[in-house]
């Protein structure tokens, strides 16, 4: 950061029972009260550059002390003593931290070389195009004071602030000389290491949102930087300024113990900052790029995170969870975990299931050949993520098995290739759900298909006593017939007709007392199993028994002893 000394006199301005003076010995003949502070200093050095203080003493007498006020001085208080040490000739330092208060406060002053050579003004005018806009951060640090002072009001040194910090970001990389933020993880600045192109995103997020905007607008208008560099930008800004809800609010809640006044402060100032996250959510969330893989999926649903919890619109809501549910196959199953704005403890299942529908929705388009294929991998991508995210859902065990099952639901039984990751989440819902009917675990393993398990699931799940009989029956079916079909026709016996028709009859007579449990759900005095359920049930075990005969009694004469010991083992 450059710097600019003006003057050479040592400072002598002191502070006296809240009085600031100049250690003289002439006599003070000008009080002036700028907000809390008053000034005892003289006319003579004052008036010779100052017009506005002239115009302000031009019709006063020479007797008293005058006293003015000037309140509404930009910069307050130090603003002015610079302006005051100035015209003492006492010495000052300048640099992007105080020039930008140093400056309004001259124009107000009226510092000008209209009312002497060599003023503050012209003086500050030279440093700011020699010095601040040609520096990178000295041009980022005098924006962000001249907009939180006075805003677009100060179009002198907004503008050309915006302009000077626009021109270097679209510089090529190779010519950046100068120095600047960059703490991504993993990257280590070495003399010969080449400039990442992003090396601007981090410095320019100290900005305001709106000149944020501005800045970034007008580097997308040049149409030199590719969209994910510009998603790069946002992505940095969303980052620094919307905190995570998943990982706790930003705003405090107020602590036991405190006055009824510091409760409502503390209200009111949570309401303020809800406010602002929610305007920056709004604007960042306009200004990401239409271009496909702009910012990454991850971030869209961060995005959404932040947009529940500020109650962002509806229109932002609804744009994030399509760009979300379109780029659904990047993210992980802890994206997809949404706090509710009123507990956030809890999760917005709805959203997520808005996510996954706009991500199937794609599926009903014609797409080329090649964008098939590229849906079908994402297809499989979403599928796991998914499934891990209803294994999340599955801890809670005030979450209804209803909605579980409603959740399971959504993604069409086409979609999933195998099972493998359901069965986890199903096998976890039971597990922290103890107290399920048994109508309820046979509804929750109903969605499993056995046959889209692996072997090795296949041989978790026929040893879990979590699962119900009739689901156990139906995998060491399932086992059977597959190790028949890999054996061969001389390896097993195939499984005889009885042992088809008694799962059969099992998961028919299932479902009628389902629809039984249903329709008589109110009535007490509900008849018991009838003769053709246990007979079916009788059935059933005595099929497992001998499908599980069936997997010791009929080795292949060709196998090694070491194979039939594994084979055995598996069972």
């Amino acid at each position: 950061m450059k710097y600019m000394k003006l003057g050479t006199k040592p400072d002598t301005f002191y502070t006296e029972q809240a009085v600031r003076s100049v250690a003289s010995d002439i006599p003070a003949d000008l009080i002036i009260h700028v907000n809390n502070t008053k000034y005892q200093l003289h006319k003579f050095p004052l008036l010779l550059k100052c017009g506005h203080l002239q115009r302000l003493c031009s019709d006063t007498d020479d007797g008293e002390p005058l006293p003015i006020a000037l309140h509404d001085i930009p910069g307050g208080e130090e603003a002015f003593e610079i302006c005051a040490k100035f015209c003492y000739g006492i010495a000052i330092s300048i640099s992007a931290s105080n020039f930008v208060p140093a400056m309004l406060a001259a124009r107000f002053l009226r510092m000008t070389e209209h009312v002497a050579k060599g003023n503050l003004v012209a003086k500050l005018e030279t440093f700011f195009d020699s010095c601040v806009l040609q520096g990178w951060r000295d041009s980022i640090a005098a924006l962000q004071a001249a907009w939180r002072i006075s805003g677009w009001s100060e179009s002198r040194i907004v503008q050309p602030c915006i302009d000077s910090i626009v021109e270097k970001i679209l510089l090529p990389t190779s010519k950046v000389a100068w120095s600047y933020t960059y703490t991504r993880p993993g990257y280590t600045k070495r003399p010969h290491q080449s400039v990442p192109k992003d090396w601007w995103t981090e410095d320019i997020s100290e900005l305001d949102i709106e000149v944020f905007r501005s800045v970034v607008s007008t580097v997308r208008a040049a149409r030199l930087l590719p969209p994910p560099l510009i998603g790069e930008a946002l992505h940095v800004y969303a980052c620094k300024h919307l905190p995570d809800p998943l990982y706790g609010s930003s705003s405090s809640s107020s602590e036991p113990g405190v006055n009824g006044q510091a409760q409502s402060y503390s209200t009111v100032a949570a309401e303020e900052t809800i406010a602002k996250q929610r305007r920056v959510l709004e604007t960042v969330v306009t200004m990401i790029p239409g271009d496909a893989g702009s910012v990454t999926g991850r971030l869209l649903l961060r995005l959404l995170r932040v947009a529940n919890y500020v109650s962002a619109s509806s229109s932002t809501r609804a744009q994030l969870i399509r760009q979300a549910g379109s780029q659904l196959d990047e993210a992980k199953a802890v994206d997809l975990l949404i706090p509710l704005p009123s507990d956030t403890q809890s999760y917005d299942i709805g959203a997520a299931e808005a996510v996954l529908e706009h991500f199937l929705a794609q599926f009903q388009r014609p797409a080329a050949p090649d964008e098939r294929r590229r849906m079908s991998v994402a297809m499989e991508k979403v599928v796991r993520i998914f499934d891990e995210y209803l294994q999340t859902i599955a801890l809670d065990r005030e979450f209804p098995i209803g909605k579980f099952v409603d959740l399971t639901e959504c993604l069409p039984e086409i979609a999933r290739n195998d099972h493998d990751g359901l069965y986890h989440a199903i096998d976890t819902y039971l597990k922290e759900h103890p107290d399920l009917s048994k109508a309820d675990k046979k509804r929750l393993c109903r969605l499993i298909d056995c046959r889209k398990l692996s072997p090795d699931v296949r041989a978790q799940a026929i040893s879990n006593d979590r699962m119900p009989l009739r689901t156990i029956v139906q995998l060491l079916f399932v086992e059977q017939e597959r190790t028949t079909g890999a054996g061969g026709s001389h390896s097993m016996m195939p499984p005889d007709r009885a042992s088809v028709d008694a799962v059969s009859r099992l998961t028919a007579i299932d479902r009628e007392e389902e629809q039984a449990a249903t329709d008589h759900k109110s009535d007490l005095h509900r008849p018991r199993r009838g003769v053709r359920a246990e007979r079916a049930l009788g059935e059933a075990a005595a099929m497992t028994r001998s499908l599980s005969a069936s997997t010791k009694t009929a080795p292949r004469k060709d196998r090694t002893a070491e194979e039939r010991g594994s084979r055995l083992r598996n069972k």
